[in-house]
């Protein structure tokens, strides 16, 4: 064992020396083990010397640190507590799980012997930096060989010795302390763990590095899943930094290219080609300005994500909110603008909005047997803006957890009270894949655009905020004066004589996905102004479209209302829900066979008779005119 030990080492990352972070109070770091709360390492899995200055280790302890990595480097760390850099690497490959390096400073330990050809049955010792606890050993049987499982082309050895976390990379030991094997994973379902026969690293040709792997990807509006197999070459020996360089650049290669093959093969049925896209294309969309995600279900229909939350509006100081709701792995958040921020410092600062994120308690650190919550991410790490399928400006940053070596990435779009967001906590080494995962996401996100009439003008002086089809759309008003929407669909205005016009007053613009010759826009299918936030009583201006025959009939049966100018929409009031109604629909006789109609609705709380309903309606239809 003392040969055994000095050959053995730990792969260790050095501790991130900042924390960005700011916490609700003092971590409670004397919870945590003496020997793990003074380490300046982190403890990741084990290597082993096999001849002069040639170390082995698992590939997949290493790539896991590649990339965008907040700890340091990884290095080896002897039993002394001495630790050394790597130097080059010389051997590599990803899908046998293997990595042959030296080190810039060796130690030269006696080397393990190794014994390319070992008995079945016999007795075997594990032996592995096991949870971070330093090199042990732990006896079991070599008992069998398990052929590799896509197309068998080297055997694993199977064994009963325990492996836990930190085990990776370290020799399967004979009865005579020989490497038999380089330990890899432990078997989830049973203790019959996995190691790679030690004759495959020796006779691995040298100076290759071997990037073969077979990847899974998914996207979360899709149910299928894609696994292709990435395949690269780097020629060695490199440096550690050269090596991780070339190595990065081939991983974030297979994930562009698997992200790009599987909208290839679901060409046919992203949004909005296909029949599946027609309850979205025909039919009434939701008003609701908290995010839903559009996914294409087991049907081959395209509906609105059921999200877990999203109902509750729990407030923030200055009349500010967040309503938050979990689906596929992401966190979707509707989040208000107080009133003591202008619009100008809230969009233009991100530390406002993941301050906000911050509060609702489930950005933590986990800490002996406490969970104390973050309260600030400070500034984030990567800020960077794109665009939509459909023609919405969103931002994506990116803020460190040094801690843990993750990311909190979030997708924000603005609107006019606030943000929508997409929120992912993610590994360090998956940064480059959740980056295109939340943008290609951010085109099915649906959400109406809502606010105070205050709000939205401040949101309209934004104009860089503004999605593009806010370049056909025109809204004025003036306080306790006039209100007007003006688009190159329709134009319509009132006064405070139809309803009060204030700063209070709110107005919801939802968009659609609208048929516009052979192409589909996403426009303003919906415009709904109210007296104020609370009240029942509206001014409600729609567009509708005949559905298609593969709809169901109860979009066939409101649509013959439409046309018919059946009721409700005959210039009649009724009363709902205490609410008196009344709407037309305009021009509905100028086309025997009319492709859109749009309906004039108003109404108003209490009880109300039809003639002062009807010449409210009057009013209202007055200042209407149909652009399209």
């Amino acid at each position: 064992m003392s040969k055994v030990q000095s050959a053995t080492f730990e792969l260790v990352a050095a501790k991130p020396t900042a924390d960005p972070l700011t916490y609700e109070r003092p971590l409670p770091l004397d919870q945590l083990p003496y020997a793990q709360r003074n380490d300046k390492y982190i403890s990741i899995a084990t290597a082993f010397i096999i001849g002069h200055n040639r170390y082995v280790t698992a590939a997949h302890s290493l790539a896991m640190l590649m990339g965008d990595n907040l700890w340091g480097s990884i290095e080896l760390r002897d039993t002394q507590g001495h630790v050394y850099a790597i130097d080059k690497f010389e051997k590599f490959s990803l899908a046998r799980d293997f990595a042959v390096f030296s080190l810039k400073d060796d130690p030269a330990p006696t080397p393990l012997s190794v014994d390319a050809n070992p008995a079945l049955n016999q007795a075997v010792y594990a032996i592995g930096n096991a949870e971070g606890q330093g090199v042990i050993a732990r006896d079991g049987l070599y008992t069998s060989t398990t052929p590799e499982e896509e197309s068998g082309r080297w055997k694993w050895i199977r064994f009963s010795a325990a492996a836990e976390f930190g085990s990776a990379g370290g020799p399967l030991l004979d009865k005579d302390g020989k490497v038999i094997g380089v330990i890899v994973k432990k078997s989830p379902n049973e203790n019959l763990n996995y190691a790679l026969p030690i004759d495959e690293v020796i006779n691995a040709p040298d100076n290759v590095a071997n990037l073969d792997s077979r990847v899974p990807y998914q996207l979360p509006m899709f149910d299928t899943t894609i696994s292709n197999e990435c395949k690269g070459q780097v020629a060695l020996p490199l440096s550690y930094d050269a090596f991780e360089s070339s190595f990065v650049q081939w991983e974030n290669a297979c994930i562009d290219a698997l992200h790009a093959a599987l909208l290839s093969q679901e060409f046919d049925n992203i949004f909005p080609k296909g029949a599946g896209s027609d309850l979205f294309l025909h039919a009434e969309p939701p008003t609701r300005s908290f995010p839903s995600l559009m996914v294409l279900t087991d049907s081959s229909q395209w509906r609105l994500l059921p999200v877990a939350g999203g109902t509750k509006k729990n407030p923030l100081p200055h009349n500010g909110f967040i309503m938050n709701g979990f689906a596929k792995n992401t966190y979707f958040e509707h989040i208000g603008r107080p009133d003591n921020i202008s619009a100008n410092q809230y969009y233009g600062d991100p530390k406002f909005l993941i301050d906000t994120l911050a509060t609702q308690g489930y950005i933590q650190r986990n800490v002996g047997t406490e969970n104390v919550k973050v309260t600030s991410l400070g500034e984030p790490s990567q800020t960077a803006s794109y665009t939509d399928a459909w023609g919405r400006h969103w931002r994506q940053y990116a803020w460190p957890m040094p801690f843990a070596n993750w990311y909190v990435m979030v997708s924000s779009l603005p609107v006019p009270d606030g943000y929508v967001a997409l929120i992912q906590f993610l590994p360090a080494s998956a940064k480059h894949q959740h980056t295109l995962e939340l943008r290609e996401m951010s085109s099915y996100v649906f959400a109406a655009y809502d606010g105070s009439l205050a709000q939205w003008k401040d949101f309209l002086q934004q104009t860089q905020l503004l999605p593009d089809a806010f370049k056909n759309i025109h809204v004025a008003f003036d306080y306790d004066q006039s209100f007007s929407y003006t688009s190159n669909r329709i134009h319509f205005a009132f006064t405070p004589q139809l309803q009060k016009i204030t700063p209070d007053s709110s107005m919801t613009l939802t968009f659609g996905y609208l048929k516009d010759g052979d192409k589909v826009v996403w426009d303003v299918s919906d415009v709904r102004v109210k007296p104020d936030a609370h009240t029942q009583s509206r001014i409600n201006i729609r567009r509708n479209i005949p559905p298609t025959d593969d709809l169901d009939s109860k979009y066939k049966e409101e649509w013959s209302k439409y046309a018919l100018s059946q009721h409700p929409y005959d210039g009649i009031s009724s009363e709902h829900n205490d609410v008196a109604e009344i709407a037309t629909v305009i021009n509905s006789h100028a086309n025997p066979q009319p492709q859109v109609l749009y309906s004039a609705f108003y109404g108003v709380e209490g009880n109300q008779p039809q003639d002062q309903m009807k010449s409210k309606l009057d009013m209202l239809v007055s200042g209407f005119k149909v652009n399209e």
